[in-house]
């Protein structure tokens, strides 16, 4: 950067040329007050901000990141690949080495179409499923989030909900006139007007939620029983709780699939995909038209191949082992320090309320946060150097890069940030 700006200079910039000064609306810290540090690089599980302050990063990107901040395996991708060219509208290697990649690893996933975010994957999955259907409406779960496309923005959970937003203003009533949103782990009553059920397997859009046992099983019955559809958002679960997702660790194969995140190694992609006869009504051999301009970027491409051939069958055992060893210390350190705590873990995926209830739902995860005890502790914990997202629905997300050591330090600082934060709610009459 060459110059001393603080965060502060940064944001006051960002404000004067960006709708509230940021590109996504949780990035604002307008859940937990103070102003957001401005990141200038990335190296394993730190990042630095424009102070020169360095943060264990617990956010990755939202799940992007699984490898660790500027790994080698990346870096070196996108060096060869920059020199060949950075996009050109026309077929590359690339895009066929990727989508063999995902189709290989996620069984009954026999085809993919790469986008550029898992906004437009789950946007065009529920085109293709209406456009194979004939069918109207769509089935979605309360607190799961599936992008901004107008027709999942209700109950949309993730950002949404850490700025009190019930939907999006914008959105005609006519765009969400045939969604129906329903309570997560309860398999819902089909009929024959529903096109797709669509549900993150696991969900991680209003803290860390696992499915019931039997509940995507059932919702794998009630879609064959009504002739829809079910669609898997693996945006965040694809290639972080296993290769093969987590249909594999539920054994219970969807219809379509949603893909992100991981799978473009940092850079901006996205898939959907499924069964070949579904995905055959996609333009331009059928009548559901989908297209992208960057749509299988060689860029990232590139470094999401890099990514995958990297992670091995040991790596997600390895880092599934470590984050549970992590959120039992730190359930531990918070509640010693005087914070009620739940911190729920799924393979890589740890979640964290800082509530005595039990959450299995969004009606149960809003209870947990309207509690109000977040706020201080994502600020005491960053003031010690740990960077949690800003906002109470997110889940964290160690990588490979997160050794034992780091998040032992995490563990410590943990402690001392609940202490910090329970005296603060204290001193204010709350407990």
């Amino acid at each position: 950067m060459g110059d001393a700006l603080t965060n502060e200079d940064w944001f006051a910039r960002a404000r004067r040329v960006i709708p509230g000064g940021v590109d996504s609306p949780v990035r604002s810290f307008a859940a937990v007050g103070g102003t957001p540090y401005t990141v200038v690089r990335g190296e394993g599980p730190y990042v630095w901000d424009a102070e020169g302050r360095r943060y264990v990063d617990l956010v990755q990107s939202y799940g992007a990141v699984i490898l660790g901040h500027g790994h080698r395996a990346v870096t070196a991708a996108l060096s060869e690949a920059i020199v060949a060219g950075t996009t050109f509208g026309a077929p590359t290697p690339g895009e066929v080495l990727l989508a063999e990649a995902l189709t290989a690893a996620v069984a009954g996933c026999e085809q993919v179409r790469l986008v550029s975010s898992g906004t437009e994957a789950a946007m065009s999955a529920l085109r293709v499923a209406r456009g194979y259907t004939g069918r109207d409406r769509i089935v979605k779960f309360d607190g799961c989030y599936h992008g901004h496309a107008d027709a999942l923005l209700a109950g949309g959970g993730s950002g949404l909900s850490t700025l009190g937003l019930p939907g999006s203003a914008g959105v005609p009533a006519a765009a969400v006139a045939h969604t129906l949103v329903v309570p997560y782990n309860v398999v819902p009553e089909l009929d024959d007007q529903v096109a797709c059920v669509v549900v993150e397997p696991v969900a991680a859009n209003m803290g860390l939620v696992p499915p019931a046992p039997g509940f995507l099983q059932g919702l794998r019955r009630a879609c064959d029983e009504a002739g829809a559809l079910l669609v898997f958002d693996e945006v965040i679960t694809g290639f972080r709780v296993g290769s093969g997702g987590a249909s594999a660790a539920y054994d219970v194969t969807p219809d379509l699939w949603c893909f992100g995140k991981v799978i473009g190694g940092g850079l901006p992609m996205g898939a959907f995909g499924g069964r070949r006869d579904v995905l055959a009504v996609l333009a331009p051999t059928g009548p559901v038209y989908q297209a992208g301009t960057l749509s299988g970027n060689p860029l990232a491409t590139a470094a999401g191949r890099a990514v995958l051939e990297h992670l091995a069958p040991g790596d997600y055992l390895a880092l599934a082992e470590r984050a549970a060893r992590f959120a039992l210390r730190l359930a531990d350190a918070i509640g010693g320090a005087g914070l009620p705590v739940r911190v729920p873990v799924l393979g890589p995926l740890v979640g964290l309320f800082l509530s005595e209830h039990e959450v299995t739902d969004y009606a149960s995860a809003r209870v947990a946060v309207s509690e109000g005890r977040y706020p201080a502790f994502f600020s005491a914990m960053l003031e010690r150097g740990v960077a949690l997202a800003p906002g109470p629905y997110e889940v964290l997300f160690p990588g490979l890069a997160h050794s034992d050591e780091v998040l032992d330090t995490v563990v410590d600082v943990a402690a001392e940030a609940a202490a910090a934060a329970a005296s603060a709610l204290t001193g204010r009459g709350r407990p």
